[in-house]
C-alpha cells in the first residue's frame, strides 16, 4: 500500500515534532523552523569530548541537534490533511546533503563544519560555535527576489551595480555575494536594526567586530571560504547535469583541542532548503524544474487564491492565519518529499530509508551509544 493511500503509516513516518525527545539536558531546548537543540550538561559535554576524540576544547558545550520533517515556507509551518504535520523522508534527506558537502569541503581543505558526530540520521552533535552574523547568499543566476527587484529597475544589489539586458533565469556575468544581517544588530552606520537586513561589503569591511570578525582579515577568509564552498558543490552538481543556482551560508568561530580559533561552515549548507537547484536538461530546454523548496513556494503561490498575502510582509498575520487554518493536499507533500529524498540519493548515492518510528529510534542510540538518556 502506498503512502498516500495510508495516511496514518505516512503521519507515523513524519518526526514533526523534535523538542520532548529526553535528552538529559539542564538548559531550554531552543526548537526553530525545522531543528532543535538539546544543549548537554557541562559533564556530559566534558566526558563525551574525553571518549569521543572529538578535536574541541576539553571545556567546548555540546549540543544535540535534531533534525524534523516539519516543511516551512515564506517564514510559516505547513501541515498536510489528516493531521500529517511534515514531510516524509525531509529531515534525514536534508542531514544526508549537508553531511555531503561538509565532507567534500574537508577533504578540498576548505574548513570544518560544526557537526562532530553523526548518531542517526536526524540527529547530529555538535559544538558552540561564535557564529558570523551574517547571512551569506551567493548568487550564479538571475531569478526569485532579484529577478523581481530587477525587472521593476532595480540595478543594485548589495552595492554591486548588475547591467541592463539581463533575462529572467539568465546566468550573472561572475557569482554574486548578496550578503544580510542575521539577527538584529545594532550602531552600524547605514544598517537598519531589523533582521534580514540587506549589506555591503563596505558595511562589513567598516565594522567587522559588529559581525564577530576579529580583523578584516577575516572578513577575506570568508568570502573565499564561500567562493570556495559555492564552486564545490557547483562543480559536483554539474557532474550530475544538476545547476547549482543559489544558496545560503553561515559561519561560525570555534576553537580546536590545540587552542587554534578558526572559521567553520555551519547550519547547513546546499539543501533543498537553503538553495536552488534546477534540473541540467530542463533547463537547456528553455523550462525550470526546481530540485529544491522552491517548487514548494511555487505550488503555494498557485494553491491559495491571493498569493500576494506569502509575498507581501505587511501581510503577516493573515499568512499566519492561511498557514494555521489549511491542510493542503497530501499529493502535494508527498511532491515535495520525492523532490527532496531524489536529490540527496542523486547527490550522496545512498538510498533515503523512512523510518517507521524515528522517535524511537533516537532515543535509543543516544541512551545506548551516548550514555545521555536517563
Amino acid at each position: 500500500m502506498s503512502l498516500a493511500a495510508d495516511p496514518q503509516r505516512l503521519k507515523d513516518t513524519v518526526l514533526a515534532v523534535n523538542d520532548d525527545l529526553p535528552i538529559r539536558t539542564d538548559k531550554p531546548v531552543h526548537s526553530g523552523k525545522v531543528r532543535s537543540v538539546y544543549w548537554l550538561t557541562e559533564a556530559d559535554s566534558r566526558r563525551l569530548i574525553e571518549e569521543k576524540g572529538y578535536d574541541v576544547a576539553a571545556d567546548a558545550p555540546l549540543a544535540i541537534m535534531v533534525i524534523s520533517d516539519r516543511i516551512s515556507a515564506f517564514d510559516c509551518i505547513w501541515r498536510g490533511e489528516g493531521g500529517v504535520a511534515g514531510v516524509p523522508g525531509k529531515g534525514a534527506a536534508l542531514n544526508a546533503i549537508s553531511n555531503h558537502w561538509f565532507r567534500r569541503f574537508r577533504e578540498e581543505g576548505l574548513a570544518d563544519s560544526h557537526i562532530l558526530d553523526i548518531p542517526h540520521p536526524f540527529v547530529w552533535i555538535v559544538q558552540k560555535a561564535r557564529p558570523v552574523m551574517i547571512e551569506a547568499i551567493a548568487r550564479q543566476y538571475i531569478t526569485g527576489s532579484m529577478w523581481r527587484a530587477y525587472s521593476k529597475g532595480e540595478r543594485e544589489f548589495c552595492g554591486i551595480q548588475l547591467p541592463d539586458g539581463l533575462q529572467k533565469d539568465q546566468q550573472l556575468p561572475e557569482l554574486l555575494i548578496t550578503p544580510s544581517t542575521k539577527g538584529i544588530l545594532r550602531g552600524i552606520p547605514g544598517v537598519p536594526e531589523a533582521d534580514d537586513v540587506n549589506i555591503t561589503r563596505a558595511d562589513i569591511t567598516n565594522n567587522f567586530a559588529a559581525f564577530n570578525f576579529r580583523s578584516a582579515d577575516d572578513v577575506a577568509t570568508y568570502e573565499k571560504l564561500l567562493k570556495e564552498g559555492f564552486g564545490v558543490i557547483s562543480g559536483d552538481l554539474a557532474q550530475l547535469d544538476q545547476v547549482f543556482v543559489d544558496t545560503k551560508f553561515e559561519f561560525g568561530f570555534v576553537t580546536d583541542k590545540a587552542g587554534n580559533e578558526k572559521l567553520i561552515y555551519m547550519d547547513e549548507v546546499g539543501t533543498p532548503d537553503s538553495s536552488r537547484i534546477w534540473d541540467g536538461p530542463s533547463y537547456r530546454d528553455g523550462k525550470i524544474v526546481e530540485n529544491s523548496k522552491e517548487g514548494f513556494r511555487q505550488f503555494l503561490l498557485n494553491h491559495f487564491p491571493d498569493p500576494d498575502i506569502l509575498l507581501n510582509k505587511d501581510r503577516m498575520p493573515e499568512r499566519s492565519a492561511l498557514a494555521r487554518d489549511n491542510e493542503l493536499p497530501l499529493e502535494s507533500l508527498l511532491a515535495v518529499s520525492a523532490t527532496y529524498t531524489g536529490i540527496a540519493e542523486k547527490i550522496t548515492g545512498q538510498k533515503i530509508v523512512l523510518s517507521d518510528n524515528p522517535k524511537a529510534e533516537i532515543v535509543e542510540v543516544l541512551r545506548e551509544q551516548y550514555g545521555l538518556v536517563d
